[in-house]
């Protein structure tokens, strides 16, 4: 933090302490490269003092022939971003009101447009998919970025409803709303995930007959709000979620992990849903943060419900 590079900045710890770890790794590693999905801050911090080494983050993609942008491996201010672009390419954000993100903000957030020779001329035999990405000679990538003051770029959202999982797996999180929406006990379902988190958790709007004839089985007593905060109410809708994803063949990582049953359904009122019923991820998201921050934490501590 101070400005040494990573070789000086503590000579004595690296030889005492973590020389132990750089030989875990061979001994000789000198450079670590992280891409295809975001590194979180602390991790990528993390590895840079244990390995004696230094981690530089990068973004690209197939369409663009590898690497647009790249962190400078010395450079602490860039930990957490993917750096600035190449020298080969142009870089810009492009607004995206509907999800909220300014590119002419005094924090600039937007869809990554790119320009450049090295990028591809179009998809093979799909002119209709090349003209769908392609505006003015800028390549639209897809996802949500922000300019960082000292010019580098950080990757914050996806403007597809497509994601990946801190593993790498994709989720097309449209396909498994619409998988669990065909559960009999819901009347609603958002499901949230990001790069930053092995797997998904959702809000649940359950049908009230049916949190009702559950109560009624298990001699649980109260209103339609009371019963949706009870534990063993949770787990019974996540159960039978789960067991609808599996006969409609998702995959484990697929599967939702914790749920948080919400009485009051979706809303235009709460700009929560557009007028023709679909969900506003950005809104959802910032309705909900400190539900969804909470299910993340009891589900790693293993008393999610």
């Amino acid at each position: 933090m101070n400005g040494f590079k990573q070789h000086e900045a503590s000579p004595f710890f690296d030889k005492i302490v973590f020389s132990k770890i750089k030989e875990g790794l061979g001994g000789r590693i000198r450079l670590m490269l992280s891409g295809a999905a975001p590194l979180p801050r602390h991790i990528e911090e993390f590895m840079r003092v244990t390995s004696c080494s230094v981690l530089a983050q990068g973004y690209g993609l197939t369409e663009s022939c590898s690497g647009c942008f790249t962190s400078i491996a010395n450079v602490i201010s860039m930990i957490g971003t993917v750096g600035p672009p190449v020298t080969a390419v142009e870089a810009r954000l492009e607004s995206v009101p509907e999800m909220g993100y300014d590119a002419l903000s005094s924090a600039p957030r937007g869809e990554i447009c790119l320009r450049g020779h090295t990028l591809f001329s179009g998809y093979y035999k799909r002119p209709d998919l090349t003209k769908e990405v392609f505006s003015d000679g800028w390549f639209h990538t897809g996802d949500i970025g922000e300019w960082q003051p000292d010019g580098t770029m950080k990757i914050i959202d996806r403007k597809k409803n497509i994601f990946k999982l801190s593993q790498g797996e994709y989720v097309a999180v449209e396909v498994l709303e619409s998988a669990y929406a065909q559960s009999q006990l819901v009347a609603s379902v958002w499901v949230y995930g990001n790069s930053f988190e092995s797997f998904l958790v959702a809000v649940v709007v359950p049908e009230k007959q049916a949190i009702e004839d559950w109560a009624a089985l298990n001699s649980k007593s109260g209103d339609y709000a009371e019963l949706c905060s009870d534990p063993k109410a949770r787990r019974y809708i996540q159960d039978e979620l789960n067991q609808t994803g599996k006969k409609l063949g998702l995959r484990g990582f697929e599967m939702l992990r914790a749920v948080h049953l919400e009485p009051v359904p979706f809303s235009i009122d709460k700009d929560l849903i557009t007028p023709t019923f679909k969900l506003k991820r950005p809104q959802l998201l910032k309705y909900y943060k400190n539900r969804v921050d909470q299910l993340y934490k009891d589900a790693k501590m293993g008393t999610a419900q």
